[in-house]
């Protein structure tokens, strides 16, 4: 009887956990793309988006889908998972920032589980796929270890903008409702 060696364990979990984040990040970005799973594909989340502040609310729309759709698939298949792994995270960044306001848990509308979501997949795009993944099928070539930190990197100015695009909207409308209630 052979026994699964330690390095096995922590290849089928992180097979594990690679599936079920990325399932769980393809089906949300189903949602913004398509409309699938109850969702408001690009019309109805770009509108969202925009009442949010995410303006133009279509293209955030994309963008987001693509990031959560895309990372989750690349994610599941451990395929170039450092930028699969900050894509997602990237997107659950922006997620959180909406949630932020009702709060840390998800019950009352918090910011618990995209910011959940988005750590797993940080930490996935540090630690890698494991032997059961794309990556290690393909030698590593879109897994090298400089890719972790310009992927990251590049996520967190790509988040940065946005969100400080998004806060500048979010005052605009507020001074916008403040004149409009005032008689100015």
């Amino acid at each position: 009887m052979t026994t699964c060696s330690c390095l096995d364990r922590r290849d089928l979990g992180l097979l594990l956990l690679r599936a079920g984040t990325g399932g769980v990040l393809v089906a949300h970005g189903a949602q913004k793309l398509f409309g699938w799973f109850g969702g408001g594909g690009i019309e109805g989340t770009g509108a969202f988006m925009e009442s949010v502040g995410y303006a133009p609310g279509r293209m955030n729309a994309a963008v987001a889908g693509v990031a959560e759709a895309g990372g989750g698939v690349l994610l599941a298949l451990g395929l170039a998972t450092p930028a699969a792994g900050s894509a997602a995270a990237g997107a659950m960044a922006g997620a959180a920032a909406v949630h932020a306001p009702n709060g840390f848990f998800s019950q009352g509308g918090g910011y618990e589980y995209p910011a959940f979501l988005g750590m797993v997949a940080a930490a996935l795009a540090v630690t890698g796929p494991g032997r059961y993944s794309a990556d290690h099928a393909l030698g590593h070539s879109l897994n090298r270890g400089w890719m972790v930190p310009a992927a990251l990197a590049g996520t967190a100015v790509g988040v940065l903008a946005t969100l400080g695009a998004r806060k500048r909207n979010v005052r605009a409308a507020d001074e916008g409702a403040a004149d409009a209630s005032s008689g100015a």
